[in-house]
């Protein structure tokens, strides 16, 4: 496949992020729907959460496996993979800890009420003061964007060795992940009476679906187990501080069985869209 053709199946499957946005411009949802939402976003991310995991997790099991069974692994390698995937899983959790608490107290201390509406992404300074809800969905957006940009790069690599239908399979899997992931990202936003902006949606869009194609660039030239290792962690790390929060969320609107509703909906749409890629012996 040309270096062209390559690019097109990544700008496929990360474009599909935007078919699930515009539910973040709904308004006057009911708090029960408002929580069922929330939390099927949770669900959809909780089942992200474990499939990255899983994923970053088997090559440190590998290079375990290789040395008590084998004679080709070195512990060097088992402690290498081990410290760089925990290690992004932790930068990834608490780096977006220790960034959201930083972000709502210049909010809180150097900007008044309304300044997000004047231009919301002007400066670093007016990103700080987006309301609680835009700065989640931005916060879920870069979690999932980490997430796909190791997928552009299984994407890139498997592209760049001719296995053409594994490729497209690919494709077809990861686009409908990402419709999924695109609802969940504006979950939040959903039901609030200041809707976003279409712009405010594109760019949301752009940091979860760019890395995809960005990703499928680097992966047809450059080929790195580590590499991937590295942005699975950080992905994981990130995901699973979003799942926190939007749980929370869902728990401050009150409606109990819809927020176990919600999550069952969740789960269930992202193991429908990986059976996808089960069917094709991925």
């Amino acid at each position: 496949m040309s270096s062209t053709q390559i690019a097109l199946l990544g700008a496929i499957a990360g474009i599909t992020i935007f078919i699930g946005l515009p539910v973040g411009r709904i308004r006057k949802l009911k708090v029960s729907v408002s929580t069922l939402l929330n939390a099927a976003s949770a669900g959809v991310l909780l089942f992200l959460l474990i499939e990255t995991f899983v994923h970053g997790f088997e090559p440190v099991e590998e290079a375990l496996l290789d040395v008590t069974t084998k004679t080709s692994g070195t512990w060097g390698e088992f402690a290498v993979r081990t410290v760089l995937f925990f290690g992004a899983f932790a930068l990834g959790l608490m780096g977006l800890v220790g960034y959201d608490r930083q972000m709502a107290r210049r909010r809180k201390s150097s900007l008044g009420p309304g300044a997000a509406a004047v231009q919301e992404f002007g400066t670093l300074r007016k990103f700080h003061a987006l309301s609680d809800t835009k700065r989640l969905s931005v916060l879920i957006a870069v979690g999932i964007g980490v997430h796909n940009l190791a997928e552009g790069l299984a994407i890139g690599q498997i592209a760049a060795s001719d296995q053409l239908s594994l490729a497209v399979l690919l494709v077809v899997g990861f686009a409908l992940h990402n419709a999924t992931e695109g609802f969940g990202i504006v979950a939040p936003l959903a039901g609030e009476t200041d809707r976003p902006s279409w712009g405010f949606l594109f760019v949301l869009g752009v940091i979860a679906g760019l890395p995809t194609f960005l990703g499928t660039i680097i992966g047809q030239s450059f080929v790195n187990e580590n590499l991937e290792l590295l942005f699975l962690g950080l992905a994981a790390g990130s995901i699973l501080y979003v799942v926190v929060t939007l749980v929370g969320v869902a728990i401050k609107h009150g409606h109990k069985e819809m927020l176990y509703v919600g999550l069952f909906a969740g789960v269930t749409l992202g193991a429908l869209t990986e059976l996808v890629l089960v069917a094709g012996g991925l």
